[in-house]
């Protein structure tokens, strides 16, 4: 009876002990993510090499996991109870490693890592805007297909006969993905016309907005209402795409409505004042300037303004559009016309009066 205490003594003690290492690496997890890691990212910041932070930011997730399997790894070594050597749990430490690697790996490779922006900064390689994304997935797709195959080639499985087996599916499969792949040939579309590109103004019979993300399946567009829309490529790649960013210049056309009582005289000093107006302001382009004394309205003598702005700014445009119209408002006030609005003239007739008249000529007759 005081051999098998001692023994559940013993067992119990290593058993604390394992426990232990693995905390004490926990503890170590949580000093390298308060401490350490703050303290390399500020000088990674300070000596101002961005591809040093990138590395740093993909990898902080990886390497505080693999004080966890250090720890994990150091227990069952320690405890004499446990096959440390068993295949399987070599396999499952193995793979953990690739599985973290890879993390890493996969991290550093997204688009916000600026990975690729960075490439183009500083060779004379040139990628276009709307291929980061697509490039920066399909790295991560690779870095994924290799892990997993090391992965499951650790755990003894034979990927040769895997990949056999896929090919008898290969069917379903295709027949399954089939929106997939119209959708993949869509982006392949998009990306070799680009029709737009990152941060373009766009707008479709489906959703008007700036183009955010590109990716294999959808397109996403943040409209002005700030909602997100993944449409997908394949129903984009077959839309008419308007790209207002593409603009040299920004239209405006109006009909201004003066009343019916405005002297030719009026209408034509003000026609030629509004044409001078325009033809002397430094946000109009001068290329294509129409203000013309157009048409008789049912309530209005209408005069049709056609011109662009210089910038094609949004908030720009406001503000010049804006200067235009006051001046307008002035040339119109200072010329004494009167802006029109609809109006409608109602004639009455007055049956009693008419009545009257009818019997007097009654009497005259008779």
């Amino acid at each position: 009876m005081t051999w098998e205490l001692f023994i559940s003594y013993e067992h119990l003690k290593e058993l604390g002990i394992a426990v232990g290492i693995f905390l004490l690496f926990i503890l170590f997890r949580k000093l390298f993510a308060k401490y350490v890691f703050a303290i390399v990212m500020r000088l990674a910041r300070k000596i101002k090499i961005q591809i040093l932070s990138n590395i740093l930011l993909a990898f902080e997730k990886p390497v505080q996991w693999m004080f966890t399997l250090i720890g994990l790894y150091a227990a069952v070594k320690y405890y004499p109870y446990l096959n440390q050597g068993n295949e399987l749990f070599r396999s499952f430490m193995s793979a953990s490693y690739i599985f973290l690697f890879s993390w890493g790996l996969v991290k550093l490779s997204s688009s916000s890592s600026s990975f690729f922006r960075k490439i183009n900064e500083k060779t004379d390689i040139k990628i276009d805007e709307i291929l980061i994304p697509i490039l920066s997935r399909t790295l991560q797709f690779i870095i994924i297909a290799i892990a997993g195959t090391v992965i499951l080639q650790e755990f003894g499985y034979n990927i040769e006969g895997f990949i056999a087996g896929l090919g008898l599916g290969g069917l379903a499969i295709s027949l399954a993905a089939k929106d997939a792949l119209a959708n993949l040939l869509g982006g392949i579309v998009i990306i070799s016309e680009k029709p737009f590109t990152i941060g373009d103004w766009v707008k479709t019979p489906s959703v008007e907005g700036t183009v955010e993300d590109i990716s294999f399946r959808t397109t996403k567009i943040r409209t002005f209402a700030d909602a997100l829309v993944a449409l997908p490529n394949a129903q984009l790649a077959n839309e008419p795409i308007t790209n207002w960013s593409k603009m040299n210049k920004r239209q405006i056309t109006f009909n201004l409505a003066l009343t019916y009582n405005t002297p030719k005289e009026k209408m034509q000093a003000i026609v030629d004042k509004i044409g001078s107006l325009l033809k002397n302001h430094d946000g109009i382009d001068q290329e294509t300037i129409f203000v013309k004394f157009d048409k008789y309205n049912d309530s209005s003598l209408d005069i049709f303004l056609y011109f662009f702005t210089k910038t094609t700014v949004w908030e720009e445009f406001l503000e010049v559009k804006e200067e235009i119209n006051y001046k307008i408002l002035d040339i119109v006030h200072e010329e004494g016309a009167e802006f029109a609005y609809p109006t409608r003239k109602l004639y009455v007739e007055n049956d009693t009066m008419n009545d009257q008249k009818t019997s007097l000529v009654r009497q005259q007759e008779s």
